[in-house]
């Protein structure tokens, strides 16, 4: 059994969700791992991030988001709508966890308490997951015609740079 792994680097835009369509690259990644049976892994190490396999949409609103995602976020919005301040409608970040946060000395958690009001996110991240699992069948990643992956940011608070990992396993 051979493995193939890369990182990929994405920038979340930190004023809305952040939709990365990643599978020209993930397809490019398949084909220079040389695997030509097996599985592809394409996994978030974000808690506020997913990857999604949807079918990629023709039409677009004016900042550039797919009319699906602009869909699967108005309905977000109603089931697990924005932390825009503290003490409404979730309980974290609770107080420890504030503390531990403002504790760390990395520069991906500015010492910014507005910048972790992102609930929401989390939850978004836990009900869509952080990966998805393709087959490889004779080196073709296995998403049909219409299928495409994306990452996906959940978090609205601030720019960032994001990695996903993709994984190649086979023979």
């Amino acid at each position: 059994m051979k493995f193939f792994k890369e990182v990929l680097e994405l920038t979340s835009n930190g004023s809305r969700v952040s939709y990365h369509n990643i599978t020209d690259k993930v397809k490019d990644i398949v084909e220079r791992s040389g695997i030509k049976n097996g599985i592809c892994v394409v996994q978030s190490p974000h808690t506020t991030c997913s990857v999604i396999f949807e079918e990629f949409v023709h039409d677009t609103d004016f900042n550039g988001d797919e009319f699906l995602q602009v869909d699967l976020n108005r309905i977000l919005d109603r089931i697990v709508p924005r932390e825009l301040s503290e003490n409404t409608d979730y309980r974290y970040p609770g107080p420890k966890h504030l503390d531990f946060l403002m504790s760390l000395d990395d520069p991906n958690y500015p010492c910014d308490p507005g910048t972790i009001l992102n609930g929401d996110a989390h939850i978004r991240g836990s009900l869509l997951g952080a990966s998805e699992t393709f087959i490889l069948d004779k080196g073709v990643i296995q998403i049909g015609t219409v299928g495409y992956i994306y990452f996906v940011d959940w978090d609205q608070n601030r720019v960032r740079t994001r990695k996903c990992h993709i994984m190649v396993m086979g023979e």
